[in-house]
């Protein structure tokens, strides 16, 4: 799959966490993304290079476009998941491997705003659903509120 086919799949790709959750049209990767790094741009520290934040925040699920949206109910490891978007990334985008794997690490501090701006989002996107009364969103803001909490940076979203 090319940059251009990736891009035109993420448009299309349900997110599975909210699928899973009962929501039958929910938002796709790429409008996931999109939220993301509009909250980074409004948030986004002065320390950081908000040229990485930003792009950080719109490549991070790329690599959903071929190995889907996984999720922690789907049975794959972490290192796995990992090893299958990693090598999809090195497919799809190789110019932006190393920022892909920058924030995958999450220990810059580009990354770990990026991160937070990730749980910040699904944590709204929950509140939003569950106000339109489409799903339970306490379990995704717990799990925000525990990622934001803390360091545990899995990439189950």
């Amino acid at each position: 799959m090319d940059l251009d086919a990736a891009m035109d799949r993420i448009k299309h790709l349900d997110r599975a966490g909210w699928v899973l959750a009962g929501h039958d049209a929910p938002e796709s990767v790429a409008a996931h993304s999109w939220g993301m790094a509009v909250r980074c741009l409004q948030h986004c520290p002065e320390d950081l290079d908000l040229a990485t934040v930003l792009s950080m925040a719109l490549v991070h699920d790329l690599a959903e476009a071929v190995v889907g949206d996984i999720t922690p109910h789907d049975g794959v490891d972490k290192a796995e998941k990992h090893a299958q978007e990693r090598a999809a990334m090195a497919t799809i985008a190789p110019q932006w491997l190393d920022l892909w794997d920058l924030y995958e690490a999450g220990d810059s501090p580009e990354a770990v705003f990026v991160k937070r701006m990730d749980s910040l989002d699904m944590a709204a996107q929950a509140v939003a659903y569950e106000a339109q009364g489409l799903i339970d969103g306490a379990p995704f803001v717990a799990s925000a509120e525990r990622r934001l909490a803390g360091t545990q940076w899995s990439t189950d979203s």
